[in-house]
């Protein structure tokens, strides 16, 4: 895979803002554009769930004599219930709508349908009816936001180290694009130390953050050789925290750089499949976002950018290099994916 990740960042950023006119990415407000801003730390997890917005009085309780939830009941008004002396003014309203129906030839009530006459306790001025027009309406069902964008703060661990100067890279900007000035030789790098700390940046959605970050890993990546497969266990939970921000970009960046990772060893593809549990449920959320166009053509289809495509291809390559069990536990996490292998 040829693709330069790092260096279609800007060509998107420049297609989505001046050509298809979306809102450019939110600046730090506390920044003031200086080499030297430090980043607030913060605590916040990228990727967590979010509470419910509803209280939890709307929220149905479980029941133990039903087996089954339900919402709670309210409880009763004294002054639901008739009094004495009431009976006649429900009477008389019984009367008066056997009177309207005579009269006029239609109403919710008619001397044919007893039941729908009125019932005693529902006329409109009666205290029943008073309580049941007042009675609260149920909550509905709260949405599941499974697609929703989550959590991603800027505290990852790239952004602390670039920082700090502690990684020994700088932009090296050049006429057609940009690239890294590594200050070290890439063959004199630890790969433990090194590689998952520029994994954990691929989530970073501001510049430079995010470019040297993504650069970094393609660098690295082309470079490792045998270094790279030792490293694998390190890599899952910077890869899984990426994902499960839910953000349509940054799975898109991570999802290239993946298939750059098992690309980059003969074995690392094998290595990858006792992780699948943590790295494939997204691929099932998001295997079905594909640009359903009929029978048009997608002239944009070189940008990379549809997540179902990428999904698809990169299921493909996981499969094609993940030996023989790879079909088996990707089939468990994503039942609609289909074998792209041939054995015959």
């Amino acid at each position: 895979m040829n693709v330069d990740v790092a260096g279609s960042l800007f060509t998107s950023m420049y297609r989505n803002v001046k050509i298809k006119g979306k809102a450019p990415a939110a600046q730090d407000p506390e920044g003031t554009g200086s080499c030297f801003d430090m980043t607030v730390p913060s605590e916040a997890r990228a990727g967590t769930h979010q509470p419910l917005a509803v209280e939890n009085k709307d929220l149905p309780r479980w029941s133990k004599a039903t087996m089954q939830y339900k919402y709670p009941s309210p409880k009763p008004d004294p002054k639901a219930y008739l009094l004495k002396g009431e009976g006649e003014a429900i009477k008389s309203h019984k009367a008066a709508a056997v009177a309207a129906v005579a009269v006029t030839g239609s109403s919710c009530g008619s001397p044919s349908s007893p039941k729908g006459a009125g019932r005693a306790g529902s006329a409109p001025g009666s205290p029943v009816g008073r309580a049941r027009s007042e009675s609260p309406s149920l909550p509905s069902p709260p949405k599941a936001g499974a697609f929703e964008q989550r959590s991603n703060p800027p505290n990852t661990t790239f952004r602390r180290f670039y920082e700090r100067g502690d990684l020994p890279i700088s932009v090296d900007h050049k006429s057609f694009k940009n690239a890294i000035k590594w200050k070290v030789d890439l063959d004199k790098l630890d790969y433990h130390h090194y590689l998952p700390i520029f994994f954990d940046g691929i989530r970073e959605t501001r510049d430079p953050y995010r470019f040297l970050a993504i650069k970094g890993v393609e660098d690295l990546l082309a470079a490792g050789g045998n270094r790279i497969l030792p490293v694998i266990p390190q890599l899952i939970i910077p890869i899984k925290t990426a994902l499960n921000t839910r953000d349509p970009a940054v799975i898109a960046v991570c999802l290239q750089l993946l298939q750059k990772l098992v690309l980059s060893g003969e074995l690392v593809g094998q290595a990858l499949v006792p992780y699948y549990r943590q790295i494939l449920p997204i691929f099932n959320l998001y295997i079905t976002r594909n640009k359903n166009l009929g029978d048009g053509i997608d002239y944009a289809q070189q940008q990379y950018d549809c997540l179902g495509e990428l999904i698809s291809d990169t299921l493909a390559l996981l499969e094609q290099r993940g030996g023989e069990d790879a079909f088996i536990n990707i089939k468990y996490m994503v039942p609609t994916y289909e074998s792209c292998v041939n054995f015959s």
